[in-house]
């Protein structure tokens, strides 16, 4: 086959590329450059995508001999990730960009671009497994390697752009396996630490991201009862669940700690209270996405995952709208779960398999 390897400079993209080109495969490497200012840095291992990311992956091109060309994507970035991760704070909810940026960037620019030029697959480094039936069904599977999983992330892709992906690192046993590996192919990369956190903001300040986009907008923050108990200069720089960084002028009655149960965009007001506020048992997603067969209303026994790296948690869910303009998905999770925020990817699973992908539009205790 003719292969994509989408080198992001790391140790990860590096070594699955090295076992596509193992496998016998037509292989090209290619860089995202996703940052509009290429003279950037990571800072320590913070970010991506950098020029010095760039320079990392054109030396692992050229350890493999495949030929390397870097791709300028930074305008389709800054539109569909971005933006949108701005537009999502502003209007009160939590996105995920890295979920963003598998749909539109790796899995929809990146892969519909490489289809157009001939390519069969790309192929990554993310961790994740995908299985093939008899009758040649591809179905997404969590990794072998429970800690650096990254099913939750790809979910979004959808079974169409699955039938086009490669991860060669779905059955590693560790992180470790694949450095030990990268220096034994002499990949220079193999020492290189991970990057973290948003790629876009590589200081880690995510409110002064968001101030230095939006501004200052001072505003109230209240509690459960609606009594104004501090101020804030943004309500779109908090998320539920927060607890630091709340600055509360009033504290509890019963001197517990405060987090944010809700922000409210309208009136530009962050709602705080208790813990035990923060539990909710039932949530709506919008936009679903199924790898799997479902019956439209039908309730179904399942485990769902909410973070990136949250633990599952056994659910019954079904789907609503299939097929129509306003598919979504209602989720039921037992015990509850904390600290839920709109904006997050619900994705659910069957054992190691991926059954769908939502994204969260309300939840209720």
């Amino acid at each position: 086959m003719r292969v994509l390897a989408a080198l992001s400079g790391g140790v990860d993209s590096a070594v699955a590329a090295a076992r596509a080109v193992e496998a016998g495969h037509d292989v090209v490497g290619v860089h995202m450059a996703l940052s509009r200012n290429r003279d950037e840095f990571r800072t320590g291992s913070r970010g991506c995508c950098s020029i010095e990311d760039a320079g990392d992956a054109r030396r692992a091109a050229d350890v493999l001999g495949i030929p390397y060309y870097v791709w300028d994507l930074s305008e389709t970035f800054e539109r569909t990730v971005v933006a949108d991760f701005v537009a999502e704070y502003e209007a009160g909810r939590t996105p995920n960009p890295c979920v963003r940026c598998n749909e539109h960037i790796k899995f929809e620019a990146l892969l519909d671009k490489g289809v157009a030029l001939g390519f069969d697959a790309v192929c990554t480094g993310h961790y994740a497994r995908v299985e093939i039936a008899e009758d040649g069904t591809r179905s997404l599977h969590r990794a072998r390697d429970a800690a650096k999983d990254q099913s939750y992330v790809l979910a979004v892709m959808g079974p169409e752009r699955l039938a086009r992906a490669m991860f060669p690192l779905g059955d590693v046993a560790s992180k470790d396996e694949v450095r030990a590996e990268a220096a034994a192919r002499g990949l220079g990369v193999s020492a290189k630490p991970d990057s973290y956190d948003i790629c876009f903001v590589a200081d880690g300040d995510t409110q002064g991201f968001l101030r230095g986009r939006l501004g200052s907008r001072p505003g109230d923050v209240v509690d459960a009862d609606g009594a104004v108990v501090g101020r804030h200069d943004g309500a779109y720089a908090y998320t539920v669940g927060q607890r630091k960084g709340l600055a509360l002028e009033r504290p509890a009655a019963d001197g517990r700690p405060r987090y944010v149960l809700e922000v409210r965009p309208a009136t530009n007001t962050v709602v705080v209270g208790a813990a035990e506020l923060l539990t909710v048992s039932r949530l709506r997603g919008e936009d679903a996405v199924w790898f799997a067969p479902v019956d439209d209303g039908a309730w179904f026994a399942c485990s769902v995952q909410v973070r990136a790296h949250g633990s599952l948690l056994a659910a019954r869910a079904r789907a609503v709208g299939l097929g129509g303009p306003s598919a979504g998905v209602e989720v039921e999770v037992d015990g509850g779960l904390r600290g839920l925020a709109p904006g997050q990817s619900v994705v659910l699973y069957d054992g190691t398999r991926v059954l769908g992908e939502a994204t969260v539009t309300a939840t209720a205790r």
